[in-house]
C-alpha cells in the first residue's frame, strides 16, 4: 500500500460563490502543498473573470483549466463557462458532456471524478449555493475515504449548498470561507494510504462524456 498526502483540494460553488471563493482564496497559503480545482456554476455563454479576481484575492495563482494539463500544487484551475472540469488519472480534463442538474460545469462531476481518481488524497469542498450541486459528489468523496469541508451555513450568502451537504455527509469541517485556509494547510500535509488502483478508475459510470483535451 502506498502513500501520499491530501494535495487535490475540489471546491463547489455557485449563488454568492465570487464572495465565498474570494475569501477562501485569501485565507490560502502561498506554500500549500496541493492542487486546488475549482467549479463555479456559469451560464453557457458566459465570459469568466474568476482566475484573475482568485489571483488578486490571496497568494495563490489561479488560471483557466485547460484540458490535458498536470494537476499542480500550489495553484488553482478553474473551470471554463460551458465544460466539466475533470480529473483524470493525475491531470485535468474537460467535457461537454450532459448537464447536471441543469450546469456545465457541475460540481458533482468534479467532485465525482476526483473521487475516483485520488480517493483518500482528496478534500471536498462546498462553498455558497442554493439547491443540492455538489452533494452527490461529496457523499463519493467520504465513501472513497476523503474529507469533506463545508462553509459554515451563518457565512454563507446562500446557505441552501452548504446545508444540504449537512443533511447528506457529516463534515469533516464546518467553517467560515475565510477560516478554512489554515486548516487545508495543516490537512493537505498528512499523509494516508492510497489503493493501487488510485489513479486508474473507471470514470465512465455516471460522469460527464466526451472528456478530453477541450472537447
Amino acid at each position: 500500500m502506498s502513500r501520499r498526502n491530501r494535495d487535490l483540494i475540489v471546491v463547489g460553488a455557485s449563488a454568492g460563490g465570487v464572495q465565498a471563493l474570494c475569501a477562501f482564496a485569501a485565507g490560502l497559503p502561498a506554500d500549500l502543498p496541493a492542487a486546488v480545482l475549482v467549479v463555479l456554476h456559469l451560464p453557457a455563454g458566459a465570459t469568466s473573470f474568476l482566475a484573475p479576481i482568485l489571483t488578486r484575492s490571496g497568494p495563490l495563482p489561479a488560471v483557466v483549466a485547460g484540458g490535458g494539463e498536470p494537476l499542480r500544487r500550489g495553484q488553482i484551475q478553474v473551470a471554463p463557462p460551458d465544460h466539466h472540469l475533470l480529473v483524470m488519472d493525475a491531470q485535468v480534463a474537460l467535457s461537454r458532456g450532459p448537464t447536471e442538474n441543469g450546469h456545465r460545469p457541475s460540481i458533482n462531476a468534479l467532485f465525482r471524478s476526483a473521487a475516483v481518481a485520488a480517493g483518500p488524497a482528496v478534500i471536498g469542498v462546498q462553498l455558497s449555493g442554493v439547491l443540492d450541486d455538489g452533494v452527490a459528489g461529496l457523499v463519493a468523496i467520504a465513501a472513497r475515504g476523503g474529507l469533506v469541508m463545508v462553509q459554515d451555513p451563518a457565512d454563507a450568502l446562500y446557505s441552501g449548498m452548504p446545508e444540504q451537504a449537512m443533511r447528506r455527509v457529516r463534515p469533516d469541517y464546518v467553517l467560515p470561507a475565510g477560516g478554512m485556509g489554515e486548516a487545508l494547510a495543516k490537512i493537505s500535509e498528512s499523509a494516508v494510504d492510497e489503493a493501487d488502483d488510485v489513479f486508474r478508475g473507471d470514470l465512465s459510470a455516471g460522469l460527464p462524456i466526451r472528456a478530453g483535451k477541450g472537447s
